[in-house]
């Protein structure tokens, strides 16, 4: 397939010996001192009173080019495992968002351990994401279980990749110790590591902070599945241009890359980002900016450059709700992204700027995805598809829609959607003039009324629960109160009333 770019060879060459340039001369601040020391050993040139830490250009050289080509993401069910790249692109929920648009309410709220046991379960249902990033904080965590609460009602409720960050190695290793205990025995894990992680360790401008650069090590040294995200923001710490961005963007990438390859060689890695402009009318943050699926393509070609996976938050959006400014903007940049070559990427559930997640979202973005995946699976050009004896059979002012081949392909030759509508304007009405959000919402309760089967059985979770005291519940069950939209009526004034009887 031939991917969108921007970037000529030219250019993709001046970005990489900038950036080698960049970190020769200019450095960046190194907040860890193992990560200082270990540059050092390295080949790099230490400042350690500074903080300052010189690489040069054939250290980096030296690492980068140690730096898989593929990396895998492994799910509790192995069916589940994707390793990229691949043809179609891996798509993610986002993660980490601190508030829910509460389903019974409309009103946005704090999420619990709760929530992430739920969309954890419909996360399963939806065929068209791949990976579970945890989408919500969990507010009701013990304090020292924030963590293991997150990853266990996300583990306990769905079999495919899961994966979020955490604060430091004490939480890293309550996983680590979570997993082996879902296994069955250390050696059991061990032998098929499928918890994932995230760390962020680069702040622009180039700086690497202490805690997540700790983790990153951590996670090299003992070979444990992580993927660092660059996340500057243009006009605050980047200069404020795509090119600027992406220069300073790239030299942060690549100094985490070495340190990663400098702690373990062989280290996966994926070229991943979460760019953002600031709107410089009031600096607000812009994650739903068209230029975030023009950077993007930029980025597809850089780590094709470097021969690694490319990913990117794509699907992201200002809008506090599904509205059609969200629609544009978890659209436009996925699809761009699809284009360009991305092999992954984060859109899922998430609204205003990544403070909040909304359930009709998700269903909405699952919709997305699938189509973008279609994209991807390219024009399936071939003699056969070409139809010629059909066309000719047919001929001329004839009728396809009693053929054979039109009843074989109308399930693979075009994208059905599940909650588009495509009738008449008159049947709409006659239906209730439901809205995409409605009907959203109500598939997710459907598939929230329904057992989770995927769920732990009581060996694994009794294992759990001996271990670690005073642990949530971590079930999956619709909220108290939640009813099924009335179609009947498309204001939400009306909807509120039809719940507030239901809770009654």
């Amino acid at each position: 397939m031939n991917f969108f770019s921007f970037l000529t060879e030219q250019e993709i060459q001046y970005v990489h010996e900038s950036s080698l340039e960049i970190l020769e001369e200019t450095g960046l601040i190194v907040r860890n001192e193992k990560a200082r020391k270990r540059f050092a050993e390295h080949g790099a040139i230490v400042d350690h009173e500074s903080q300052l830490v010189r690489i040069p250009a054939g250290v980096v050289e030296k690492y980068r080019k140690m730096v898989p080509p593929t990396i895998t993401l492994r799910g509790r069910d192995p069916a589940y495992d994707i390793t990229m790249p691949r043809k179609l692109p891996v798509i993610a929920t986002a993660s980490s968002a601190p508030d829910i648009v509460d389903p019974v309410s409309g009103v946005c709220r704090r999420s619990t351990s709760q929530d992430i046991a739920r969309i954890a379960h419909i996360v399963n249902e939806i065929p068209a994401f791949d990976l579970f990033s945890i989408s919500t904080l969990a507010d009701d965590a013990p304090d020292d279980q924030f963590s293991l609460t997150r990853f266990y009602t996300a583990l306990k409720n769905c079999v495919k990749p899961v994966r979020t960050s955490v604060y430091n190695i004490r939480e890293a290793e309550q996983v680590i110790k979570l997993g082996e205990l879902i296994a069955g025995s250390k050696e059991a894990f061990w032998e098929r590591p499928f918890i994932n992680f995230g760390y962020c360790a680069a702040v622009s401008p180039l700086t690497l902070d202490f805690d997540s650069t700790d983790t990153m090590m951590y996670f090299a040294e003992k070979g444990i599945t992580a993927y660092g995200t660059i996340a500057p923001m243009g006009g605050l710490s980047t200069p404020l241009s795509l090119p600027g961005m992406l220069t300073i963007m790239n030299t942060e990438w690549l100094a985490v890359a070495v340190l990663a390859q400098m702690s373990k060689e062989g280290t996966a890695h994926i070229y991943n980002f979460l760019p953002v402009f600031a709107d410089m009318r009031d600096g607000a943050y812009a994650p739903g900016a068209i230029e975030i699926g023009m950077m993007n393509s930029a980025v597809c070609q850089m780590a094709r450059f470097y021969n690694v996976p490319a990913g990117g938050y794509l699907g992201l959006t200002n809008s506090k709700v599904a509205d059609a400014q969200a629609g544009y903007e978890k659209g436009m940049s996925p699809l761009m992204g699809a284009l360009s070559g991305a092999d992954f990427i984060v859109m899922g559930g998430l609204q205003d700027a990544l403070m909040s997640f909304d359930f009709g979202q998700l269903m909405i973005d699952g919709e997305i995805a699938a189509m973008v995946k279609k994209v991807r699976e390219g024009f399936g050009f071939s003699e056969e598809s070409a139809s010629v004896q059909e066309i000719k059979d047919t001929g001329p002012a004839g009728m396809f829609a009693a053929n054979p081949a039109t009843l074989e392909r109308m399930h693979t030759a075009t994208f059905m959607p599940d909650l588009a509508d495509r009738n008449l304007r008159e049947k709409w009405q006659q239906e209730g003039s439901s809205t995409i959000h409605q009907r959203a919402m109500n598939k997710a309760l459907e598939i929230l009324s329904t057992p989770n089967s995927f769920a732990f059985d009581k060996s694994i979770d009794d294992r759990i629960r001996t271990e670690f005291e005073g642990l949530v519940a971590g079930d999956s069950q619709p909220q108290e109160g939640w009813s099924p939209f009335d179609i009947g009526s498309a204001t939400p004034d009306r909807q509120r009333r039809v719940n507030r009887r239901a809770r009654a």
